[in-house]
């Protein structure tokens, strides 16, 4: 009885062992992805920035070429 219960223990412990692997390999991929993710949000928002600066002169431009109605 004494031996089952510690190869039951055993087998409880590998499998702990096992999760927590897994658990860190998670850590890890989601941290990659967090930083991916700030860097693309950072990217986008360059776009949008540059993208406001494009509409200011197309703006510009329309009014200097009489383009836009009063």
């Amino acid at each position: 009885m004494e031996n089952l219960v510690l190869e039951m223990l055993r087998r409880i412990r590998s499998s702990q062992e096992r999760m927590e692997l897994d658990i860190i390999d998670m850590k890890s991929r989601v941290s990659s992805i967090e930083q991916f993710q700030g860097q693309i949000l950072s990217l986008l928002g360059g776009l949008g920035q540059r993208m406001d600066r494009y509409e200011e002169r197309l703006s510009r431009i329309e009014r200097r070429l009489d383009l836009v109605e009063p």
